[in-house]
């Protein structure tokens, strides 16, 4: 029995893998296909569904009956293959290329919103700055007027020694504290405008701040943009490329694992010959020894093995019956399917060899 599991756990292996594979791809490709075709997407899952199971069943016939299957439903089931390969192929593109174009989408959206905070930063950017002169300019005033407000004149005063005393114009000093004060209400409006302005100008800034460090979409588009930075490519082309490889490997390989399950069931598990009811038989030469056979029977019995009497026998014509015809019989039987007519026929001729002319031991 362990002897059994170790020859049957390859094809198994090789089964389970074929129905994963298999399995997957139909997942992808009829949910793909329901993206295809939104309006009718519940009734496109159950026709998806079918065909990727017909393909399976489909690849499976072919491999098992392909040396006795009708040439013309042969043929069309081959095609019909094919056919359903590029259907599925198309329908695990859908179904990618619509999940990257939903990312893609978020990332478009990402970068819009950007553009429009970097225009808005800009925009008080430039306020900040035109404030900052406009507020300058004016302490610059302020201090333009308070020296004025120090600058004294001569005047005649015969009180005094010398006849001359220094004194403030009144006149221009009423001017003066008129207009610092007309510069200092300026001053307070425009640093409230330039403290506006930067309150606005650090909000956006925390925006874009927040949009770059968006690590669902960085990190599912991240790879994309490096190799678009590295090749000079679009994105679009590159997603392009890379679905394009895996639809050209995906379902194929899952309808080739299928055939190697066959092929590896075939060679651990040999067919042996049912009766109608299900129960094994043992396959029993069908030869009906005619007199003419019997009576070169008597011969063999008489002048042993030597001679041309029995040519039809010498498989390979060197004029002696020997186990070298039996090699030779199971080298031809190797060229056929096991459980198929030919090979059959060779295995009964074999048997019959072996116990006519005591051959095998």
């Amino acid at each position: 029995m362990l002897k059994n599991i170790k020859k049957g756990m390859l094809p198994f292996l090789i089964a389970f893998s074929a129905l994963s594979v298999s399995g997957s791809a139909a997942f992808y490709s009829v949910f793909g296909l329901s993206k295809l075709f939104a309006g009718a997407s519940t009734e496109v899952i159950i026709m998806a569904g079918s065909l990727e199971i017909a393909k399976l069943v489909t690849a499976s016939l072919l491999y098992q009956y392909w040396e006795t299957i009708n040439k013309v439903l042969r043929t069309y089931l081959a095609i019909a293959t094919v056919i359903l390969v590029i259907i599925t192929s198309m329908g695990i593109y859908g179904f990618l290329s619509a999940a990257y174009q939903e990312t893609f989408n978020q990332l478009t959206y990402v970068e819009n919103e950007k553009k429009f905070l970097q225009q808005k930063t800009d925009f008080y950017q430039q306020d900040v700055t035109r404030y900052e002169k406009e507020l300058q300019q004016i302490l610059d005033n302020i201090t333009s007027l308070s020296e004025a407000r120090s600058v004294s004149i001569q005047v005649k005063d015969t009180s005094v020694a010398g006849g001359v005393r220094n004194t403030i114009s009144t006149v221009d000093l009423r001017a003066a504290q008129t207009r610092l004060g007309i510069e200092e209400d300026k001053r307070k409006d425009v640093n409230l405008k330039r403290d506006i302005a930067i309150d606005s100008l650090r909000k956006y800034q925390r925006k874009i701040l927040e949009l770059d460090n968006n690590v669902e979409v960085a990190g599912e588009l991240g790879p994309l943009k490096y190799l678009s930075g590295l090749t000079g490519y679009p994105m679009d082309k590159i997603i392009n490329i890379l679905l394009l490889v895996i639809i050209f490997v995906f379902d194929p390989l899952a309808v080739s694992l299928v055939v190697a399950a066959n092929f590896a069931f075939n060679q651990a598990f040999p067919k042996k010959r049912e009766n109608l009811y299900g129960e094994k038989v043992k396959t029993e030469p069908s030869f009906i020894y005619s007199e003419e056979d019997e009576k070169r029977m008597d011969i063999i019995g008489q002048n042993g093995n030597d001679g041309e009497h029995y040519s039809d026998d010498d498989y390979n014509k060197d004029g002696i019956i020997d186990n070298k015809d039996l090699i030779g019989i199971s080298k031809e039987r190797d060229n056929y399917p096991v459980g198929s007519d030919e090979y059959n026929r060779l295995t009964q001729e074999i048997i019959r060899l072996k116990k006519v002319y005591n051959l095998g031991k």
